[in-house]
C-alpha cells in the first residue's frame, strides 16, 4: 500500500507533541504517534477492531536534519501488516 497524496497532505501538518491521535480517511481508520515535535513519526491504516487496535498497514516516517536543524529528508517507510 502506498500513501496517497490527500492524506499524506493531511498528516504533514503539526499535531500536539508526543500524542496519539486517531481520524477517519474516508473508508479507513487511521491512528497516528506523534514525536515530541507534534510531528507525524507512526502510522496505522486501516480497519479498527472493537479492541481499538487497527488492521490494515503500519508506516514509519524517517526524518533527517542537518545540524543547524533544517529538514534534508522526509520520507514515509512501508513496515507491513499489523
Amino acid at each position: 500500500m502506498k500513501i496517497g497524496d490527500k492524506l499524506l497532505k493531511q498528516i504533514s501538518k503539526k499535531f500536539p507533541p508526543s500524542e496519539t491521535v486517531s481520524f477517519r480517511f474516508g473508508r479507513y481508520d487511521v491512528v497516528l504517534k506523534t514525536n515530541e515535535e507534534g510531528l507525524a513519526d507512526l502510522l496505522f491504516i486501516g480497519e479498527m477492531t472493537e479492541a481499538g487496535q487497527i488492521r490494515g498497514d503500519r508506516f514509519h516516517r524517517r526524518l533527517v536534519k542537518d545540524p543547524e536543524g533544517r529538514l534534508v529528508k522526509d520520507h514515509w517507510d512501508y513496515k507491513g501488516k499489523v
